[in-house]
């Protein structure tokens, strides 16, 4: 077997390039690693199977008909359904009793921003908190709407899963630090980073899942014939230290549910 690689960077320019190259080697099946990924491949192939093993919703991104009949050349793994949301918002309340605003991230370049977002906004009013969304595209414009919003006491974030929020990871966990706004996560590296709290699947599970699927692929089924599955496995992580920092008490159920507390 032979496995070719290609590290997707940040820039959009170097990762339709990479998509040309991997579909110009005539691969039997490719992986890719969400959104930012798999749209470029899926524009420079329509023959070429793809398996990802995150994608927050592939239906409203064009790249399958549906979960239960993708009908093209890719399938694989949902990051989340949208109603995991509310449960970010209660989760926040939790841990950080004394927000009422929430500044919610969003990558409006993505088609599960709006998604996210609504579903956070929906859990809204029964948590008595007001949801406001900050756009992510770049560092820039991170730094002044959180810095804006931290001038206003009682305010939290909730930064849900996207590229640009990956890639401006150390800048946004440094930004909540300094001004004081307890936040949570769609992923345990902004924790492991000094981040609040995360609750989000875990990719690892994610990826052994696809590997499955990669392998039906080779044995000759069809993407068009694999389901697109959400997740079976997520995680609650919480940074104790931080907690601390922030001047929060982490009630002893929510310490009792998580997978992995930072101390």
């Amino acid at each position: 077997m032979q496995i070719d690689t290609r590290w997707a960077t940040a820039n959009p320019a170097v990762i339709r390039r990479h998509a040309a190259e991997l579909v110009a080697l005539v691969p039997d099946v490719i992986v890719a690693h969400g959104a930012p990924t798999v749209g470029p491949l899926l524009q420079a192939t329509r023959s070429v199977p793809v398996v990802f093993p995150v994608v927050a919703d592939p239906v409203a991104a064009g790249y399958v008909d549906n979960l239960a009949r993708p009908g093209g050349n890719a399938s694989g793994f949902m990051a989340y359904e949208y109603s995991l949301g509310g449960k970010w918002l209660e989760l926040l309340k939790q841990i950080a009793p004394s927000v009422t605003r929430v500044a919610v991230f969003r990558d409006p370049d993505i088609s599960s921003g709006t998604g996210q977002f609504g579903a956070i906004q929906t859990a809204a009013p029964s948590l008595r908190v007001e949801v406001n969304p900050v756009n992510v595209r770049d560092g820039g414009e991170i730094e002044r709407a959180v810095t804006n919003f931290g001038r206003s006491p009682n305010g939290g974030l909730i930064v849900p899963g996207s590229a640009a929020a990956q890639r401006h990871r150390e800048l946004i966990v440094t930004l909540a630090a300094r001004h004081k706004l307890p936040t949570l996560y769609f992923d345990r590296t902004f924790v492991a980073a000094g981040g609040l709290i995360s609750y989000g699947s875990n990719q690892i599970d994610q990826y052994r899942r696809a590997a499955g699927y990669v392998d039906r692929i080779l044995r000759g089924e069809k993407p068009a014939d694999l389901p697109v599955q959400a997740p079976t496995k997520y995680e609650l992580v919480i940074n104790l230290v931080t907690a601390k920092t922030l001047g929060l008490e982490v009630p002893p159920s929510l310490l009792a549910r998580a997978d992995e507390v930072i101390e």
